[in-house]
């Protein structure tokens, strides 16, 4: 039976540490207070397309608490892991296993950098998390976990499959990194739209800004000779064509490819709710970045950069598809 940590516990660090935890594992969940203190009192978690569970788990505020982890699994906002890495070099052994679940492509390097004496390990969660009430949480979509193909990732892909969540090590995780942040783009656009992902991806202007951003991204990722991993049922490059179809060809299709719950929404749309930073900066910022490296442009993702910024800071978060294209449009 593993004992895992899961530092940094927020929407899906509690329904992956509960998946785990019905599945034998010894879970205990390290975050904020308010969290924490809604899951001591129980914590469940559901999905679409298998079971549910109600489970008892430790939760606690104290990093400290990482420190007899067999495995700690990170899965704090990109911006907060530097700090997080210097809280578990405090507490953990050497030789401990940590593991980065999270978005964008530099957080498992920046861990590494905190971390020299632990083994680090890349990993990917493809699917979205909602906290339908306290301390309940809900997968919302699809997809299998993804990790680093090392001895060290043995005991979480075990652990993985004795709570029955599909999990595949992959010897190309920065191409799954990559990826991700390029669906990931997609995060922007839902939060900017302040509607459900259904409901925002329903709509044919608001697929026409996401495949406008894939295809950006795309091509200054080809020109940086990065490969980028197929995680849905279609290449990249094919999402971003069938993005802009009419909505009745859209729909016969993204049927096949992936299946949303009608009310989830992105994490980003979840930031601006509660007043949190986003990861901007690293989804739409990396790609503007690498652009620039490359001395390329990306002015759809450096557009969507600037309104999500504002927005931050109290600006227009209601944008319809055809506001919302229309001020890509412009760029």
């Amino acid at each position: 039976m593993a004992t895992i940590a899961i530092f940094g516990a927020g929407a899906i660090g509690c329904w992956v540490g509960g998946r785990l935890a019905a599945g034998g594992a010894r879970v205990t969940l390290i975050g904020r207070s308010r969290v924490m203190d809604e899951v001591r009192g129980g914590l469940r978690v559901t999905q679409l397309d298998g079971p549910e569970a109600d489970v008892a788990v430790a939760a606690t505020t104290d990093a400290a608490a990482a420190a007899g982890a067999e495995l700690v699994i990170v899965t704090v906002k990109s911006a907060q892991t530097a700090a997080a890495g210097a809280e578990l070099a405090a507490v953990l052994g050497a030789g401990a296993t940590v593991v980065s679940l999270q978005n964008g492509v530099r957080n498992a390097d920046t861990l590494r950098g905190a971390l020299p004496a632990q083994r680090v390990l890349a990993a990917m969660v493809p699917f979205n998390v909602v906290r339908r009430a306290p301390g309940a949480y809900h997968r919302a979509s699809q997809g299998k976990l993804m990790i680093d193909d090392e001895p060290a990732s043995a005991p979480l892909i075990e652990a993985c499959r004795a709570a029955r969540l599909a999990i595949e090590p992959r010897r190309d995780m920065p191409a799954v990194q990559w990826g991700k942040l390029v669906m990931n783009l997609n995060n922007a656009i839902n939060a900017l739209s302040g509607k459900p992902l259904f409901e925002e991806l329903s709509d044919r202007d608001f697929r026409r800004c996401l495949a406008a951003a894939q295809r950006e991204a795309l091509d200054v990722l080809a020109a940086a000779k990065q490969p980028v991993a197929k995680l849905l049922a279609l290449p990249p490059r094919w999402v971003a064509r069938i993005l802009p179809m009419p909505d009745w060809a859209f729909r016969r299709i993204a049927n096949r490819v992936a299946a949303v719950d009608p009310q989830a929404r992105s994490s980003m749309q979840d930031d601006f709710r509660q007043g949190r930073p986003t990861e901007i900066g690293y989804l739409q910022g990396e790609v503007v970045a690498l652009a620039e490296q490359y001395g390329l442009a990306a002015p759809i993702n450096a557009k969507l950069v600037e309104l999500v910024r504002a927005a931050e800071g109290g600006g227009k978060r209601d944008f319809t598809g055809r506001e919302l294209w229309a001020a890509l449009q412009a760029t």
